[in-house]
């Protein structure tokens, strides 16, 4: 099986920063991308950021400037830095993994989802 597991959700005020992180492990052979999405209430979910194995990034233009993804193939862990904060980037922030597990079969996985909310 292959688990993500994210953190560093919480609350800040707008302008301020957080950082979450998505670590996946489990029966893992490669991971081809790795990605951050988000889903606010009454709303779809959407691509915040995604990067490549060989780190390639792609950004919704909402988030671009503000939001830094990063990844650590070692660790097969997946950052987002976000900075300036505004309340509209309120949601439940997901992480996608796209991957190859042991077995050969190709797979996209997501983490359970961390809140941020931001709000005076």
């Amino acid at each position: 099986q292959v688990q993500l597991v994210e953190s560093g959700g919480g609350l800040v005020q707008p302008g301020g920063s957080l950082r979450l992180s998505c670590a996946a492990s489990g029966s893992i052979f490669s991971i081809r991308a790795m990605g951050w999405y988000r889903q606010a209430p009454g709303k779809q979910r959407e691509l915040v950021a995604t990067i490549t194995s060989g780190g390639s990034t792609n950004y919704a233009d909402s988030v671009k400037g503000r939001f830094t993804i990063s990844r650590d193939n070692a660790k097969n862990t997946v950052f987002l830095q976000m900075n300036s904060l505004k309340p509209e980037d309120t949601a439940v922030y997901y992480c996608n993994a796209d991957l190859i597990r042991r077995l050969g079969s190709r797979g996209d996985y997501w983490g359970q989802g961390t809140q941020v909310t931001v709000s005076a």
